[in-house]
């Protein structure tokens, strides 16, 4: 992928660099609070491995988001296919994102994720970005709603890829955001 250039940050693929914090982010306590696994290191490379593949094929994906000033890496923001879960759409489009702790709160992913629509809608063309998360994701939410995304609460679903065993994560909220809506936010941002 090209990377891309925000005021604060750069989104890139993943290099081997960014090991360590890919798996801190998929391993820490608070940052997977909302999934019901966490992975050692050996999958946390493989999983890394499989997104920066992703990346490669699509020019696109769950990116490394990097602070420009100092080429720190601190988590992930981008945009995926949703083929793995069955119960959206094909040709389903989310954006998602994951943070390490210390980078929350500074406005990281709200900035990452605006440039993200953006390449979406004017680079791939597609007619809406979703995103989704659990109910009680409160942080996640808040993000969706900044980003002008809408809720849409017939289309909540239970995430097939959660276990019986973690009940309290299974039940996701659905938020849309469609081009026409992007644009006329745009526009009136001007």
């Amino acid at each position: 992928m090209k990377p891309i250039r925000t005021e604060r940050l750069i989104l890139r693929n993943w290099e081997d660099r960014d090991r360590a914090l890919f798996h801190r982010i998929n391993s820490d306590e608070r940052v997977m609070e909302f999934f019901p696994f966490r992975r050692d290191r050996a999958a946390a490379d493989a999983k890394m491995d499989e997104v920066r593949a992703w990346i490669d094929a699509d020019g696109y994906g769950f990116a490394a988001a990097e602070i420009a000033a100092t080429g720190e890496c601190i988590g992930f923001v981008g945009l995926s296919g949703t083929e793995d879960i069955d119960v959206l759409a094909p040709g389903t489009i989310e954006i998602g994102w994951r943070l390490a702790p210390e980078f929350w709160g500074k406005g990281y992913v709200t900035e990452a994720a605006e440039a993200w629509l953006a390449f979406g809608f004017e680079t791939l063309g597609v007619d809406e970005i979703v995103s989704f998360a659990v109910a009680d994701n409160h942080r996640s939410i808040a993000v969706m709603k900044r980003l002008g995304m809408q809720a849409d609460p017939g289309a909540d679903f239970d995430h097939p890829s959660v276990p019986d065993s973690h009940p309290h994560l299974k039940r996701h909220v659905m938020y849309r955001l469609s081009r026409e809506a992007w644009q006329a936010r745009k526009r009136a941002a001007r």
